[in-house]
């Protein structure tokens, strides 16, 4: 087994050999070369077309790793709005919605990209290598039927000379075999290099609308997600500026929290968030009733209008007024006019004695 094994690698050593000096002899002019213009013009576009492809599957697998680092930086911004985006506000549920409404589209388009894009881009660029090799071997046999066919050349120039018929024999026998190894693959290429040249036009067209047709539903729908997200985003600030009651309301009994809902540090940054309450009581010793759509009919004297808490309050300062969902609490003139504050009313609990500040966006005009 050693033995046979050594024979093949003096004979592919000779073989090597054998090739390098017909490569440097044709290189430096001594001797001449099969030329074929049409096959080396299939090469050409064949090398082009490769150095293409590949450049396309790179810069594509880059845009893919991209496009799954955006997919997580988005996830955990959306993550971040959704914890920053208080439950009780406006649009909490469609918000959640919409956010996980991205999240989807964004694991779709890296998965469409993934599996219709990339994977058929890797299986037309992988034509490529193999029909490299099937180049570099042709080249290899071109170079075994140039060297056989000086070969037999010179053992005709000595023919008469030597009159060694089995040599030329043997040398022609070894021309013709090392001819007919180099057309079938010559001829084999003609027909696979200028068909996979042409190929490309068919792949690009299919892979490049997959690609564009998968961007465009991605950005279309991205885009419905965000004018949804900047709807209810809209919307919570208009009910802000309005001062409605930016709170969902409960649909189920609230228990009474022991601690402040609100904090009478807050009182005077509250100026934007209800409109419809910051002009109630004027400052010029009168009263005036801003909101229109309170009910101010049949109200016993010193009460502007009656509201309707729609959030329980607990009180923090002396001052304040605590209530619960559903009571109704007269709203009256400060004792001090100086002493009034922007969001904040002053009133009193129907049926009791309790008199105080509250926050006017716990209720809602009756």
């Amino acid at each position: 087994m050693s033995e046979n094994k050594g024979i093949m690698l003096a004979k592919s050593v000779q073989k090597h050999a054998g090739r390098a000096k017909e490569k440097i002899l044709q290189n430096l002019g001594k001797v001449d070369r099969t030329a074929d213009e049409i096959f080396d013009d299939h090469l050409n576009n064949f090398n082009r077309q490769q150095a293409s492809a590949n450049r396309l599957q790179k810069e594509f697998n880059n845009y893919i790793r991209c496009v799954r680092a955006a997919q997580t930086a988005s996830k955990s911004l959306m993550d971040a709005v959704c914890e920053i985006y208080e439950p009780q506000w406006s649009g909490y549920d469609a918000l959640q919605a919409q956010t996980g409404a991205s999240e989807s589209l964004w694991a779709d388009f890296a998965h469409k990209l993934g599996d219709q894009v990339l994977i058929p881009l890797n299986t037309y660029t992988g034509q490529f290598p193999e029909m490299k090799k099937k180049v570099e071997k042709r080249n290899r046999k071109l170079i075994d039927y140039d060297g056989q066919r000086h070969s037999f050349q010179n053992l005709q120039a000595n023919a008469n000379k030597r009159k060694d018929d089995v040599k030329l024999t043997k040398g022609r026998e070894q021309l013709e075999e090392a001819r007919r190894t180099y057309e079938i693959l010559n001829t084999e290429l003609h027909d696979e290099l200028p068909a996979l040249y042409d190929s490309r036009i068919l792949f690009l067209v299919t892979n490049l609308q997959t690609l564009f047709a998968t961007e465009n539903v991605f950005h279309n729908e991205t885009a419905k997600i965000y004018s949804e997200l900047e709807a209810i985003v809209d919307k919570l600030a208009t009910e802000s500026q309005r001062g409605s009651n930016t709170l969902r309301k409960q649909t189920s009994n609230p228990i009474k929290t022991s601690s402040p809902v609100q904090s009478p540090v807050n009182k005077l940054n509250n100026a934007n968030i209800n409109s419809n309450y910051q002009n109630q009581i004027t400052t010029n010793g009168g009263s005036s009733l801003a909101n229109s759509h309170a009910n101010t009919a049949d109200l016993p004297p010193g009460v502007l209008y009656r509201v309707k808490a729609t959030y329980g309050y607990v009180k923090e300062d002396v001052d304040e007024l605590s209530f619960e969902i559903g009571d109704l609490i007269r709203v009256i003139e400060y004792d001090d006019p100086e002493d009034q504050e922007e969001g904040w009313l002053m009133g009193q609990k129907e049926g009791t004695t309790e008199k105080g500040l509250f926050p006017a966006n716990f209720t809602r005009p009756i």
